[in-house]
């Protein structure tokens, strides 16, 4: 069960990446979009809310690893806006 759980926040890491390197860049960067962090938080929030059920500690660890792939934003509190501007990198936290 926790090699399921390492690999689902690995895979919401990976689409939380994505979202940041490619699909903002599709977008062309919105100013109404949140930050994708927030749909992380979201996902932890209501994972834990179910944690009896057998998927709600699957939505918990998805979420988590969505939320870590932005960390760097949550840590300067940015809620709604575009990403910096400039290349951006797939691997990393930013």
């Amino acid at each position: 069960m926790l090699y399921l759980n390492l690999l689902l926040a690995f895979a919401g890491y990976l689409l939380g990446r994505f979202g940041h390197a490619y699909l903002n860049v599709w977008l062309e960067n919105p100013d109404w979009a949140p930050h994708h962090w927030i749909y992380g938080a979201i996902l932890m929030v209501v994972g834990f809310f179910f944690r009896d059920k057998p998927w709600g500690w699957a939505v918990f660890f998805f979420g988590l690893g969505h939320f870590i792939s932005d960390l760097k934003d949550f840590i300067n509190l940015k809620f709604i806006g575009p990403d910096e501007e400039g290349p951006q990198k797939f691997w990393g936290v930013d």
